[in-house]
């Protein structure tokens, strides 16, 4: 379809709505409890935006991501403004083993990185034009979308597309663990070892369609990037209370830190979906269609990036 502006062709995928499983009760507990969620028909996008894509929104209004915009000294008192030029989080793998309780240590603040930088200054995305846009803000995602006519999927329709038909299932295409070729997540000793996934043993993300859809025909819904969703994060699926007010729990996925560093503990944070590259079983198992991850609207990082709906 093309967009409200003329701008950019998207390739969408209707889901047929309905009622299925939202959730796990087998892995981390911010994923339960199981409950039954119903979805209208919506249709989704084949794939995460790419640099191509989200290259055409820059050029045709001039937006600047949040990555790209200088931090505000009011909320970092007594800090040198020379330290608080534009930049964002990158990951950077360590030389051996390290206490994987500390996220910290591989995740690193870099002046510079932005969407046309995704590791900083003297980085391009020449070449990845076909790659999903990553060191994209919620707000960014959002711009995007609304420059389309469209929007960012909810977190249940995120959840019934990843599955595929397969309600309940395990993983986007069954109960087989991924050993490379299903999707794009850490293949090795994280974070130091990463012997790459699929046919062109990516380390780092992937071309959008370099692994098997799922049963809708939707590709990297688990793997590759985690994906922004509109909804506000809760520390369940029970009802509780979202975790907005600081009270809920820390995100336990140390590969996607939990909270950015424009941000404080009043943050709004949403949810994020399917896991990224980074994900390794010994650590981190989120490539699953249940596993979600709290994060501030302002953050961005190498491994974040989003699709559309409608």
């Amino acid at each position: 379809m093309s967009d409200g502006a003329g701008q950019v062709a998207i390739d969408l995928v209707r889901i047929e709505g309905g009622t299925f499983r939202l959730g796990s009760e087998d892995f981390y507990p911010e994923e339960g409890p199981v409950v039954d969620a119903t979805v209208a028909t919506f249709e989704l996008g084949r794939h995460a935006v790419t640099n191509r894509e989200f290259a055409r929104f820059v050029d045709a209004t001039g937006y600047v991501t949040t990555a790209e915009r200088p931090l505000d000294p009011a909320d970092f008192p007594g800090v040198d403004p020379a330290n608080l030029e534009p930049g964002s989080l990158v990951f950077t793998p360590t030389s051996g083993p390290v206490d994987l309780r500390d996220w910290r240590q591989w995740w690193r603040w870099q002046p510079g990185a932005c969407w046309h930088r995704p590791s900083g200054a003297g980085a391009s995305v020449d070449g990845l034009e076909n790659h999903p846009v990553v060191q994209v803000s919620l707000e960014d995602a959002s711009a995007y979308a609304a420059w389309c006519g469209l929007r960012l999927p909810t977190e249940a329709e995120w959840e019934l597309a990843a599955r595929g038909g397969l309600d309940g299932a395990t993983y986007a295409w069954g109960e087989e663990p991924n050993d490379g070729s299903r999707a794009n997540t850490w293949q090795g000793r994280f974070p130091y070892r990463n012997e790459g996934a699929g046919t062109g043993g990516w380390v780092g993300t992937a071309p959008v369609g370099s692994f098997p859809p799922n049963g809708f025909g939707l590709f990297d819904m688990t793997g590759n990037v985690w994906e922004w969703t509109a909804d506000a994060w809760t520390d369940g699926h029970g009802g509780r209370a979202t975790s907005s007010d600081g009270e809920g729990p820390a995100c336990t996925c140390g590969c996607s830190p939990a909270a950015g560093p424009r941000s404080g503990p009043d943050d709004g944070r949403r949810v994020l979906k399917g896991g990224s590259h980074l994900c390794a079983p010994e650590y981190c198992l989120r490539y699953r269609p249940a596993a979600r991850s709290p994060q501030t609207p302002d953050s961005a990082t190498t491994h974040i990036g989003f699709r559309v709906a409608r």
